[in-house]
């Protein structure tokens, strides 16, 4: 049964809000089952950027147990967009790297 909204807490809105972007990265990525069928690297910077967003804007509105796994996969998929890159961003200037700092690999 569907929930109504006003009783879902904020940080499980916000949690299933980057779950939500974490996945569309990924796929965007050429992350899933499907490959590179549906990989843009455009819209997946987007997607990153929007993610590292959220999670810099809420840091202090969700508990370490929620945010550490979500910054965690904003990493990888920060260095996946960077291994798929042809022209590689300098480090600060990669997706979402505005709001969490330089990615060096």
């Amino acid at each position: 049964m569907a929930r109504d909204i006003a009783e879902v807490p904020a940080v499980e809105v916000i949690v299933t809000v980057a779950v939500n972007l974490m996945s569309a990265a990924a796929v965007k990525l050429g992350l899933s089952e499907e490959g590179d069928k549906y990989k843009d690297l455009d819209e997946a910077r987007k997607l990153v950027t929007a993610l590292a967003g959220l999670l810099d804007a809420s840091a202090t509105e969700i508990s370490s147990f929620h945010a550490a796994p979500l910054r965690d996969g904003l990493k990888s998929l920060q260095l996946a967009f960077r291994e798929a890159s042809m022209v590689p961003d300098e480090p600060g200037k990669g997706p979402g790297e505005k709001y969490t700092g330089p990615l060096y690999v």
